[in-house]
């Protein structure tokens, strides 16, 4: 039987967690043509989200944990999912459940049907969301569209569908930070939206703040554009253009009326400013780039796993525990045939 799995990255969701569980749970019996697994990462959580994917683990066998040594992130929990996950489709959902397990489904009825290897959830409406929220998202969606050399749907996240090829392919990406709606639209394989009403969280906060929105940004821009750099070209001709212009008028001036350029210093420190801004936005998008490449030169690994709990780890701490048992018995075993010889040395001793 084909196999499903179910990529849940975790950042102090202890309170949806067990929701989620039940959610997924009785989605993946309305599923009857594919095995399902639940591929839990721990990101660093700082409550008993990890308590209580442990707990999942040993009543369900199908429950896996991946935990991190810290918080490296959303996307490189999502990345450690898809590098553990070994079948035909695969579903990427976050535990916060504003993203309705219940359509998980047709999603698959879509794909069955069109065979299309990417099928995204695109958002039609936010609930629970404030309105700067909303206006922020949408920007960033359509500024990152604006500046990228690969085109991204609008309007969505990390909520999709995946199936095998699309897996295996990404398994090969060796960049770090990772944007992975990128790198999945990147692949080139054909993708189709789904269309759906994000839910308000059911518990917490989002772990998506701006900072973090403007980081993901700018990962997504440099990753996939050298756009900010033909635009640091252009504010530096545009700088050298207007400084021309303005030294012609002064050197018209000095000939035809030097009286005047006394009164000249306003235009001569605007220009100076705004060439020093040029230079500055220049060079701090070449330090990015250059941060990039530093961090990409360091080879450090993307994430660090603490914890690691799967079906396999179960069945080898279950072969130690029974090996462990199996040589305590036997030890045992050995010390009362001791202790029978040496009672039977005693009494041959004590009859002679």
């Amino acid at each position: 039987m084909k196999k499903l799995s179910f990529i849940i990255p975790c950042y102090n969701e202890e309170e949806s967690l067990p929701v989620l569980y039940d959610r997924l749970n009785n989605v993946s019996k309305e599923i009857k043509d594919y095995d399902t697994e639940f591929i839990f990462i721990n990101d660093g959580s700082k409550d008993k989200t990890e308590e209580i994917i442990i707990q999942l683990n040993n009543n369900d066998k199908r429950v896996k944990l991946f935990s991190f040594s810290r918080n490296f992130g959303h996307q490189a929990a999502v990345s450690c999912g898809i590098h553990n996950c070994n079948s035909d489709l695969a579903v990427i959902i976050d535990a916060d459940l504003q993203d309705p397990p219940e359509i998980i489904p047709d999603m698959i009825k879509m794909y069955e049907k069109t065979k299309t290897p990417i099928i995204y959830g695109k958002r039609i409406s936010r609930e629970g969301e404030t309105f700067f929220k909303k206006i922020t998202a949408a920007m960033f969606y359509r500024f990152i569209n604006l500046l990228s050399e690969v085109k991204f749907p609008v309007d969505t996240g990390d909520f999709r569908l995946i199936d095998k090829k699309v897996i295996n392919i990404y398994k090969q990406f060796y960049e770090n930070p990772k944007y992975i709606r990128g790198l999945i639209s990147w692949t080139g394989f054909a993708q189709k939206p789904f269309e759906y009403r994000r839910d308000a969280r059911i518990a917490g906060e989002t772990k998506y703040t701006l900072k973090k929105m403007l980081r993901l940004a700018t990962t997504g821009i440099l990753s996939f554009s050298t756009r900010p750099l033909r635009i640091s070209l252009c504010l530096g001709l545009i700088s050298i253009f207007i400084a021309i212009v303005f030294s012609l008028r002064v050197f018209y001036l000095y000939l035809f009326n030097p009286s005047v350029l006394v009164r000249g210093w306003a235009s001569t420190i605007i220009v100076l400013l705004f060439m020093g801004g040029a230079q500055l936005i220049s060079l701090s998008v070449i330090s990015e780039y250059l941060a990039n490449l530093f961090n990409e030169s360091k080879k450090r690994p993307e994430y660090i796993l603490n914890t690691v709990l799967t079906e396999q780890n179960r069945t080898e701490q279950n072969r130690t525990e029974q090996n462990r048992t199996e040589q305590n018995r036997t030890e045992q075993n050995k010390s009362s045939l001791l202790y029978i010889k040496y009672i039977k040395f005693q009494a041959y001793s004590y009859n002679l």
